[in-house]
């Protein structure tokens, strides 16, 4: 007796999913497109990126999170994006070092480096700071995730050789690198009570909100980057 194979060729099989996402209604497709978008970036920071000092809701990670949401609701090319807080209050750049690969899962597409407020705090030599931070840099691009490097600055006690000498490691490291990064993470921020809490270093809520504003766009386009080279 003959017998019919009613399975369908893999080949064919592929060519009609093919079509059906070609000529489905583009709302659909839209959104099908969109769900493939979903990508996971990584805050390595201080207590400014911990939120040091306020509400479970108000610190950088999230507000940074809600900021870029409304981004992706303007532009669907943002995708969905998910934002882990890696922040550990007092962490210099030794330390972040110390823990990168356990505070920053394979999985990831991305890592915010938002390090050395502390290293300036307590006077550590800069070089030794732009070394730590390369090396973290490093890591991170040895297991193919991108970064996105945000600067400090040290304070102005510190004396002018200190300052020129940290305040430059940055903008070294974002052009050795080929990375995207924003210069200073407490700029409109930095020097103005009433943005700040009582000790005059942290932001307060408010502050937080100024930040973000600031640094979303060019967070955007560094997720954009992203999306850009994994689909």
């Amino acid at each position: 007796m003959n017998t019919v194979n009613l399975m369908p060729h893999p080949h064919l099989t592929r060519y009609f999913i093919m079509l059906f996402l070609l000529f489905m209604p583009g709302n659909i497709a839209s959104a099908y497109a969109d769900s493939a978008k979903s990508i996971t970036i990584v805050a390595l920071g201080d207590s400014l990126t911990a939120g040091y000092g306020l509400g479970a809701q108000e610190g950088f990670v999230p507000a940074l999170a809600r900021s870029l949401e409304k981004h992706s609701e303007k532009d669907a090319s943002l995708g969905k994006i998910s934002i882990i807080n890696a922040g550990v209050s007092g962490d210099t750049s030794a330390g972040a070092l110390s823990r990168v690969f356990w505070s920053v899962p394979e999985s990831a597409d991305g890592v915010i480096v938002a390090l050395g407020g502390n290293d300036a705090l307590r006077g550590v030599a800069p070089e030794l700071t732009e070394k730590n931070l390369d090396t973290i840099i490093s890591k991170l691009k040895s297991r193919g995730q991108a970064v996105f490097l945000i600067g400090m600055r040290a304070p102005p006690n510190l004396g002018r050789d200190y300052t020129s000498a940290f305040d430059a490691i940055y903008g070294k490291l974002a052009q050795k690198h080929n990375l995207p990064y924003y210069p200073f993470f407490l700029d409109g921020v930095a020097g103005e009570i009433d943005l700040n809490l009582n000790d005059g270093i942290h932001p307060n809520a408010e502050g937080i909100k100024e930040i973000t504003k600031r640094i979303t766009p060019a967070l955007a386009r560094f997720v954009k980057s992203i999306n850009m080279s994994k689909y």
